[in-house]
């Protein structure tokens, strides 16, 4: 193959490989595997769902709801708040620890393996999956 040709047959097969992005989607559910550094603990999922004008889920312990606005890949969420239930001190920790991200989430993205991740102003994103039925 000639040096001229190498660049033009690389853009085309780049050029295939694109997809659509994903987009986030109301309605749906998403269960979180990782908080920051750390692992989901507890039996109750931790999630989240989009709603057209609201987001809420469960902590782990409590019910969460709050406000957020969408603008393309930046995300942000406010106004949380929670039910009141005491659980265990480690699912407490885990849940004040995302709620903690949840207020300082700026932007979002899909990985490569399809999981939705939520990024902080710094450090590591909380990832989350669609729940399955």
């Amino acid at each position: 193959m000639t040096p001229r040709l190498l660049p033009a047959v690389m853009a085309l097969g780049l050029a295939g490989c694109a997809t659509e992005p994903m987009l986030l989607q109301h309605d749906v559910t998403y269960i979180a595997e990782w908080i920051g550094n750390e692992p989901v603990i507890g039996r109750n999922p931790v999630s989240l769902t989009l709603s057209a004008d609201r987001v809420y889920g469960n902590a782990g312990c409590n019910h969460w709801f709050g406000a957020y606005e969408l603008d393309g890949q930046q995300i942000r969420f406010s106004n949380l708040g929670s039910t009141r239930k005491l659980c265990a001190e480690e699912i407490m920790d885990q849940e004040h620890h995302f709620l903690d991200i949840l207020t300082r989430v700026e932007r979002w993205d899909i990985s490569k393996i399809d999981q939705l991740r939520l990024w902080p102003n710094e450090g590591p994103p909380i990832r989350l999956w669609p729940e399955q039925d």
